[in-house]
């Protein structure tokens, strides 16, 4: 078929080229009828518009009222807006998009090949974004295109781009995975994006710029994105270099096992190229940095946790920056001009203002069983309470504490009984052994003070998963390098000084405040104003503004899941596939 027959000019696209033959398919199909008249008669195919409130507005119904109308030309019009108005049927939100625009094409008319050929660059391009490319099916949308016969299939190819289309936006937005559908810890809501916004803002946008700004456009995404460019090219030139074979190498020593411990630090981007056997002061620096980056005691020691870090291959990092991507789709929403970051994978928590770290403290996080660890979500942070009393949850009560009270009745002294009317019970007059988890009336809670579980504050973000941020007692924890010690909630190894910077835009001397509150040792709320957002995030993969990617370990398992269930989505480890 000739596009020239019909008199057609199509702007060149660059980048993503269709075949001739498509674009000519596209531009001729609206003059020229493809379809079958019904048998029984040469009626036109009717279009159902019952659905759309006033009268039929169809051109294909002028062309009929004009008596130089081909009839051809009214049963091409007819078909293609027929084939379409069946193919959205059911969709509310489709049904409504190309009703309202008295069902034109957005994909598949003369004017529509920018558009088309953008998007298909778009599809080709997903696997930079750590996106799998058979999820999109680029070639067998082209075959689809190629094979175009008639105007009903030309309108069902319309709506099957218009679905892709829809598809890989959300994907490309907040992901292709659900996380609670991973594991029942993550309990993140993405915050999803309406699909007719989407359609109608691309409609009217420049389709390569709007589809530039799919992504998030966080820049902790772009550096993500950069060090998977990276780790690819690192996969491509074979790797860091062989593995270190040594469990411990102390700096003074010298040998072979030095010569690894080097070579893999200059590989890395650690150390400058040399060709000494001595673990000199430099290698002891480059160890050091190195340490920092992987949250390691930075001791500049190579010793068994450092050594597992450093062996660590590109392809193992490279999954690790994929889960990142996806999870920082999951979280592509404003997070707030002010917001508190907790990092669990990092067992770090931080304060964010404008964009910029004003206060970061260590913490301690939900131990890594079933039911400590501690989940993932958003919330508002409400207040916090100066001299908290700790009700013990009954899962810690009738789990841990009723055992013990069987056994010795004073066990666990420090903590008083209350029946359900708050009324202190003694102790004495209980038959502790004549109860179980399921029956036991009672419940336990610590008045405040100093030993208090936790501590002398706590910050609270009303969830259902009764999660919140506290003081502790148990100092000594801050200091292991892998700290899952809660039965869930977050400890802050600097709580007072977290206290003061939420106080600060409230009280004009936020030290003065909180301290006079403290040393009264009531119980005391303190409402935050206005609420702060706050985000528990797990990344085992994340960057300063400036410096290296730092990676952690995966003290839950869950970027194991995830990368599985990316895989099993279509996702593969670009430059190591066969």
């Amino acid at each position: 078929m000739n596009v020239a027959t019909f008199g057609l000019c199509w702007r060149p696209v660059k980048a993503t080229i269709l075949s001739i033959s498509t674009l000519a398919l596209l531009s001729a199909l609206p003059l020229q009828a493809q379809e079958t008249p019904p048998a029984g008669g040469g009626a036109a195919v009717v279009l159902d518009l019952r659905d759309r409130p006033g009268p039929v507005t169809d051109s294909a119904q002028a062309a009929t009222s004009s008596p130089t109308a081909p009839a051809a030309h009214v049963l091409s019009v007819t078909a293609f807006k027929q084939a379409l108005a069946e193919g959205v049927g059911g969709d509310a939100v489709l049904s409504a998009f190309y009703r309202d625009r008295d069902y034109r094409p957005i994909w598949t008319g003369r004017e529509d090949g920018e558009r088309l050929a953008s998007f298909i660059e778009a599809l080709e391009g997903a696997p930079t974004f750590g996106l799998p490319a058979s999820r999109y099916d680029v070639a067998g949308l082209r075959a689809r295109l190629a094979q175009l016969r008639g105007d009903r299939d030309r309108g069902r190819a319309e709506v099957e781009i218009t679905r892709l289309f829809l598809k890989f936006a959300r994907e490309m937005q907040t992901g292709i995975l659900t996380p609670s559908s991973i594991d029942a810890t993550m309990v993140r809501k993405v915050a999803l994006r309406d699909p007719r916004k989407t359609l109608d803002e691309f409609v009217a946008a420049a389709p390569r710029a709007f589809l530039r700004r799919l992504p998030p456009q966080h820049p902790e995404y772009a550096r993500l994105l950069k060090e998977k460019r990276v780790l690819e090219d690192t996969v491509l030139s074979g790797g860091w270099g062989p593995a270190v074979s040594a469990r411990m190498i102390r700096p003074g020593e010298r040998g072979p096992k030095v010569v690894e411990l080097r070579n893999r630090m200059m590989r890395m981007g650690y150390l400058g190229r040399s060709a000494l056997d001595t673990y000199d002061e430099a290698l002891s620096e480059a160890v050091k940095r190195f340490q920092l980056d992987h949250d390691l005691v930075a001791d500049g020691v190579a010793g068994p946790n450092t050594i597992n870090e450093i062996n660590a291959g590109p392809e193992r990092r490279l999954e690790q920056i994929l889960v990142a991507l996806e999870r920082r789709r999951w979280l592509n929403q404003p997070l707030g001009a002010r917001h508190i970051l907790v990092n669990l994978a990092e067992f770090r928590t931080y304060v964010i203002d404008d964009g910029k770290v004003s206060f970061t403290t260590r913490s301690v996080i939900g131990k890594n069983t079933s039911d400590r660890r501690t989940p993932e979500f958003s919330d508002m942070m409400t207040h916090m309470v100066i001299n908290p009393t700790w009700n013990v949850p009954r899962s810690i009560t009738t789990k841990e504490y009723l055992p013990k009270l069987k056994r010795n009745r004073n066990a666990v002294g420090n903590l008083l009984l209350v029946d359900s009317a708050g009324r202190t019970v003694n102790r004495n007059n209980v038959n502790f052994s004549a109860y179980t988890a399921r029956n036991f009336p009672f419940r336990m809670k610590q008045p405040p003070s100093p030993s208090n579980a936790l501590g002398r504050v706590k910050f609270m973000f009303p969830n259902k998963y009764a999660i919140y941020l506290h003081d502790t007692p148990a100092k000594s924890l801050f200091s292991r390098e892998v700290r899952d010690f809660s039965h869930g909630c977050v400890r802050l190894a600097d709580p007072f000084d977290f206290a003061y910077t939420l106080l600060r835009p409230q009280q004009p001397d936020e030290k003065a405040y909180f301290q006079r509150i403290l040393r009264s040792e009531r119980e005391t709320r303190v409402n935050l104003k206005p609420a702060v957002p706050v985000h528990l995030v797990y990344r085992t993969a994340f960057s300063p503004a400036r410096g290296q990617m730092n990676y952690r370990r995966d003290i839950y398992g869950r970027d194991a899941e995830i990368f599985s269930a990316l895989v099993r989505a279509g996702v593969v480890l670009p430059g190591i596939q066969s």
